[in-house]
């Protein structure tokens, strides 16, 4: 038996706001499938939206669905990009990493059979540039094989410290396609001592000789810095060496540091504040990259069909933006 009294509630409230306003009422006693299934049936016959049920209370948006991923730029709509975690052993220990990475780690290796099928899934499902990160992907002894199955149905950019470029690793490389692939490469400074002082002694020189060793094996090659508040001051220095280096300007990536993994400070991601980039380990579907370590942002542990795991993305952001609006109300003091 329904309680009306709550549904009589949420129509005059419903009745007393502008279209696109949010109104909340708390659910009355019984079954909470049956409460919350009538909420869905009432707004299916007045052309409101159920944003959604949390903890008895209903939240109700006056007026058609609010298409959050309309809003965002078609480049940062969840599932246009898909990230792989290939592995996440490294060869190095940066005392930042997100994900935990370091020569101790597990390999946890999504393989190239799962990659196959996500290359294989991805363009139907939407996607149009995949990423390959780790970890450390050339410590892979079968990396040039999981690079072709992505480049050979989309763009595909790998992400690298550079510092493994020498015997089978750089014919490994030289296997790789140059018109579809991009080698993405850590560099956090002009010079050592910042990028070093996080990375491990050498590091620096030794991605630096993989950057110029990758031009000159003919890839696109982009840099991805990773500066802590302290060491802003190292932007437009690191911008005059990478020019140096040949570098387009858009391919010049600076980002913040990051308070997750072993970052002992950084900047506070959590899902409200992150647009997904929906990333996929051997362990499930993430809610972005920098995450990819922590059950908090673990979407799903089933990665196929990768469509669903997509769509799954899609649908909690869109939910996660309806309540960040139905909380953002205005609240009139005078």
């Amino acid at each position: 038996m329904v309680n009306r009294g709550w549904l009589l509630d949420l129509v005059g409230r419903t009745a007393a706001v502008a279209n696109g306003a949010t109104v909340s009422v708390e659910l009355g006693e019984g079954d909470p499938n049956i409460q919350a299934d009538t909420v869905a049936a009432w707004c299916s016959r007045t052309g409101n939206t159920l944003v959604g049920v949390r903890d008895n209370i209903a939240t109700v948006r006056r007026g058609p669905a609010h298409d959050a991923m309309a809003e965002l730029p078609a480049d940062q709509v969840p599932g246009t990009r898909l990230w792989m975690y290939t592995n996440f052993d490294c060869n190095l220990a940066c005392d930042y990493c997100c994900v935990r990475s370091s020569p101790q780690s597990e390999r946890r290796a999504l393989g190239i059979d799962r990659i196959r099928q996500l290359a294989s899934e991805a363009v139907q499902a939407g996607v149009s540039e995949l990423l390959l990160t780790g970890g450390e992907p050339f410590l892979l002894p079968d990396i040039d094989k999981v690079v072709a199955v992505c480049t050979a149905v989309l763009p595909t950019t790998l992400l690298t410290n550079g510092m493994l470029f020498k015997g089978r690793r750089l014919e490994a490389l030289q296997r790789m396609d140059r018109e579809r692939l991009t080698l993405q490469i850590s560099l956090d400074s002009a010079t050592p001592e910042v990028h070093d002082s996080h990375r491990g002694r050498g590091s620096w020189a030794r991605a630096v000789a993989g950057m110029r060793l990758a031009i000159a094996e003919g890839f696109r090659v982009k840099v991805a810095a990773t500066l802590a508040p302290e060491h802003s001051d190292q932007r437009l220095p690191f911008h005059a060496f990478l020019d140096s280096l040949g570098i387009a300007r858009q391919d010049q990536v600076i980002r913040a540091l990051a308070h997750r993994g072993v970052a002992e400070s950084g900047l506070e991601l959590t899902l409200e504040s992150l647009i997904p980039e929906v990333t996929i380990t051997a362990d499930g579907v993430y809610w972005h990259p920098v995450s990819a370590d922590h059950d908090d942002q673990l979407v799903t542990a089933d990665i196929f069909p990768l469509a669903e795991a997509i769509g799954e993305v899609q649908r909690r952001f869109t939910e996660q933006r309806a309540y960040a609006s139905a909380a953002a109300q205005w609240f009139p003091c005078s």
